[in-house]
């Protein structure tokens, strides 16, 4: 019976395990920027002195069974020895081990706090229900979802919402920092080399906590001045008659209410900026890959795949949505 027991507890701690890996994994250990790699570092130090504790206590243990097995009857502890063990047992080691994990902790933060930096590029994040709202505003854009920054530069990140409290982490590049209504916290971002790396939030804020996810792409420093120049233009006109038919429908349905597309009547905050939706690897907030088949999906009925947010389903016939799938694909 207690075997059974015994294999029962570690297949539910498996799955508990596993049950967040359907999605793209990503992991505090797999560091790829310098924030990332001192709190990995120190994530190895509390995990060896963990470990130490443990091999003590269980060398300890077996010590004192081994004791017990050989004095039959057991042989009493003198009072000495007993006061030596409870002293060193319950409060010498014990203190040199959580003064280490302190002092291992403050170095870490102080390495990872906040400090300007000389050349930095500025982003403001602002957490929706649930997606991700980017701004640069040196450059004078605005995309969603995706954070496009140059490789090597270091990055000040805005952080704040627009709703409830979210929760900003790249694990392969840094911590975790808390989106709080009304305030603006600072996060400093680097990436050590070009990548994608997921983003999650890190802070039930509801329903679909779960499909708030995001992309930082780190890319050499042309590429992302490349990235950034086709970000400020505004949206390509439409290229035929169907993706202009399409255009004509966006306008006069509820989309141009929610979503912005510069260079069009379209002028909508409620949803994310549109104007070079094309140009992103995912939709809604990293929950689907940006292909035509997702896209089409997403439009008639965004409930299905993301119940709970803010776009309504829509009643399109095939020749509509054939129209709007043209223009939405010319946004690039």
């Amino acid at each position: 019976m207690v075997s059974v027991r015994i294999v029962q507890s570690v297949l539910i701690f498996l799955a508990c395990l596993l049950g967040g890996c359907a999605e793209a994994p990503v992991s505090t250990l797999q560091a790829k920027g310098p924030a990332a790699s001192r709190i990995a570092s120190l994530s190895w130090w509390l995990f060896g002195l963990g470990a130490f504790v443990y091999l003590g206590v269980m060398a300890f243990l077996l010590l004192a069974l081994v004791r017990a097995r050989r004095d039959q009857p057991p042989a009493l502890a003198q009072a000495g020895e007993a006061t030596k063990v409870v002293f060193l047992g319950g409060a010498v080691i014990p203190a040199v081990v959580l003064v280490a994990v302190f002092g291992l902790t403050l170095g870490t933060l102080r390495g990872v706090a906040p400090a300007e930096a000389p050349g930095a590029l500025t982003i403001e994040v602002a957490g929706h229900q649930w997606w991700w709202e980017i701004r640069y505003p040196d450059e004078q854009i605005t995309t969603a979802n995706e954070i496009h920054i140059p490789a090597g530069r270091p990055v000040r990140l805005q952080l704040h919402s627009l709703d409830v409290i979210h929760s900003f982490w790249v694990p392969e590049l840094h911590g975790k920092l808390d989106m709080i209504p009304g305030q603006t916290n600072i996060l400093w971002l680097q990436a050590g080399e070009p990548g994608e790396y997921r983003g999650v939030c890190a802070e039930f804020c509801g329903l679909q906590h779960a499909k708030m996810a995001f992309l930082v792409v780190a890319e050499p420093a042309e590429a992302f001045a490349a990235w950034a120049e086709r970000e400020r233009q505004p949206a390509a006109g439409p290229a035929d008659a169907l993706a202009e038919q399409g255009q004509q429908l966006f306008l006069e349905m509820a989309c141009a209410d929610c979503h912005t597309v510069r260079g069009t009547a379209a002028a909508g905050t409620l949803g994310p900026d549109l104007t070079h939706l094309m140009s992103r690897h995912t939709l809604a907030a990293a929950t689907l890959a940006n292909t035509r088949g997702n896209l089409a999906g997403w439009i008639v009925d965004p409930q299905h795949a993301k119940p709970g947010n803010l776009m309504p389903q829509t009643d399109l016939s095939g020749e509509q949505l054939l129209a709007l799938l043209a223009y939405l694909e010319s946004l690039r």
